[in-house]
């Protein structure tokens, strides 16, 4: 009799977590064939089975088991309570779960009397809220919260990345409730299958290893013999550069991975010293 095909359960965030999720995916190997739709993405990965969800639902269905891993918003498995081994943060999609209040509004004002508070978050909103002794309504929104103020709310608890959407709609940001982004979370049990934890494994490693390539570039050059000690030690390299005599014993090859913020003001310093045939070339995957 064949073996039933083991697979782990995959569970990604619908709208603006999924793109970059999608790509990280696929630049680790993992293509995903969906349209907007689409629940369940077709996936070149045999071991793997996918399904789309909103963010907020993630967190609880991974507690509960109906999927071994997950990808969303830290601000979610806050807001759901839910008892989950988080593996990665990967800092994508940054947000602020923010308190704020129409601009014109006196904050100790607002402390002296029942205000009404506009939020998605209930959790986290209530939390917020009664450990600052405020004396609140809340009233539960589904989206566009920063609409609410002022004829219906005089505090909206929600998330923003810039803070330019609470501006436009005059409101000014009076304290930071949370800080959140999307983290990769895997169900407990999962954790203690061995299978499952060596596919989590190593798709940690791929993800780690293919963000660290994201920030860095290679740098290949031919370095004159004279300037050699001086080139290698201006080089902000990870462990120590790859080198090689030149044909000839006219210098030396040198190879070496940077940061990208660094070469703008590396490579001029570099031909001062009378290095030449400088190549930069992005990487695919940086495992230190």
């Amino acid at each position: 009799m064949k073996a039933e095909t083991r697979k782990l359960r995959v569970v990604i965030a619908k709208g603006r977590i999924f793109q970059n999720i999608a790509q990280l995916l696929h630049d680790v190997g993992i293509d995903l064939r969906a349209s907007e739709r689409d629940y369940r993405p077709v996936v070149n990965n045999l071991d793997i089975e996918i399904k789309l969800m909103k963010p907020q639902n993630i967190p609880k269905l991974v507690e509960l088991g109906s999927h071994d891993i997950g990808f969303t918003g830290k601000d979610w498995v806050v807001e759901t309570a839910s008892d989950v081994h988080e593996v990665m943060d990967f800092g994508f999609d940054p947000v602020r779960i923010v308190a704020a209040i129409p601009d014109y509004l006196d904050l100790e004002k607002l402390r002296q009397q029942r205000i009404v508070v506009a939020s998605e978050y209930e959790r986290i909103a209530t939390s917020y809220l009664q450990q600052h002794g405020y004396n609140y309504v809340l009233l539960k929104t589904f989206g566009a919260t920063e609409v609410f103020p002022p004829d219906d709310a005089d505090m909206i608890i929600d998330n923003t990345s810039t803070g330019r959407t609470l501006q436009e709609h005059k409101l000014q940001i009076i304290d930071t409730v949370l800080e959140s982004s999307t983290r990769f979370i895997a169900n407990h049990a999962a954790m203690q299958d061995p299978w499952k934890v060596e596919q989590i494994h190593q798709m940690e490693i791929l993800f780690q290893s293919t963000l660290a390539a994201r920030g860095r570039v290679m740098l290949e050059m031919n370095v004159p013999k004279e300037h050699f000690d001086e080139t290698v030690k201006l080089l902000p390299c990870m462990r120590s550069p790859t080198i090689s005599p030149l044909y000839g014993e006219a210098g030396y090859a040198v190879k070496v991975a940077v940061k990208k913020s660094e070469v703008l003001y590396l490579i001029p310093k570099l031909k001062k010293l009378g290095v030449t045939d400088i190549l930069e070339y992005e990487l695919r995957k940086v495992i230190i």
